[in-house]
């Protein structure tokens, strides 16, 4: 058992997760935290969500700090990193969450709403990982602490591979995060660096609460779940832990979808 519990241990390590406010982000904060790891707690604008995920870390015992920073923004980015590195010295692990969504029908939608989709959603992820991969790489190995030089996880969607009418830049991004984080996988395995994603489908979340906070909304949205319920930020959370820990070492370039079955197209249960 203790040594299952030191796959999953964290402690000596930093962890930077983008978007942590609320929803999946802060979910993935507090099990980080929970599992040993310092954690830098970003928001955009949010100030009084993130500050709650810090207290709730530190009143555990953890080391957490909140950064502003709008990851669409390389400066932004570049400070985001430098704050963690004079909090934490370092920093060994990216959780690449931060999101949002612009929706209107394809022949309606601004040139300003597929920017700013994909300005967040996808140059935003590359951007952390850019400054990610840099830091593990101005570090270099220290064995007695993980035996990767860094671990990134990069949170996508189902709709990476699912079209999703009247939200094509979202589907957009999330495809090029999905081809993205392959790339990055493929270019620094050799040097151990780790990069994985996760894709979750419907979660609990302020991005979508009109799809499940009443129950009749909540029932139609669970016409496309074979497991019968809308899934919680801890769902997530569980997925990157693993992918963060040493539990996960020899996985690299894969994504974990976590959607209770949403992705098996449950419109065919009946024959189609």
């Amino acid at each position: 058992m203790n040594a299952i519990a030191d796959l999953f241990d964290l402690s000596g390590q930093a962890a930077v997760v983008t978007g942590a406010s609320s929803g999946i982000g802060a979910g993935i904060a507090r099990l980080l935290g929970r599992a040993g790891a310092d954690v830098v707690v970003n928001y955009r604008s949010s100030e009084h969500g993130a500050r709650a995920v810090v207290k709730e870390l530190e009143d555990a015992g953890g080391r957490a700090i909140p950064v502003q920073a709008d990851v669409s923004k390389e400066e932004d980015v570049a400070r985001l990193f430098e704050e963690a590195r004079r909090a934490f010295g370092t920093v060994h692990i990216l959780v690449a969450n931060a999101g949002l969504q612009r929706d209107a029908p394809a022949h309606e939608m601004s040139l300003e709403d597929w920017r700013t989709v994909i300005d967040v959603n996808l140059t935003g992820q590359y951007l952390a990982c850019r400054e990610a991969i840099r830091e593990f790489r101005r570090r270099g190995m220290v064995p007695e602490t993980c035996p990767a030089l860094g671990k990134i996880v990069s949170i996508s969607s189902v709709h990476q591979f699912i079209p999703w009418a009247g939200r094509v830049n979202y589907a957009a991004s999330k495809g090029g995060i999905m081809l993205m984080m392959q790339s990055l996988a493929q270019e620094y395995a050799h040097e151990k660096i780790r990069v994985n994603g996760i894709a979750p489908g419907a979660v609990k979340t302020n991005i979508n609460k009109s799809s499940w906070e009443d129950p009749e909304a909540e029932r139609a949205l669970l016409d496309l779940v074979p497991y019968g319920r809308v899934g919680e930020p801890d769902d997530i959370a569980q997925a990157a832990l693993w992918l963060a820990c040493d539990a996960s070492d020899y996985v690299t370039g894969e994504t974990i979808v976590v959607d209770g079955g949403m992705a098996l197209y449950p419109g065919f249960r009946e024959g189609g």
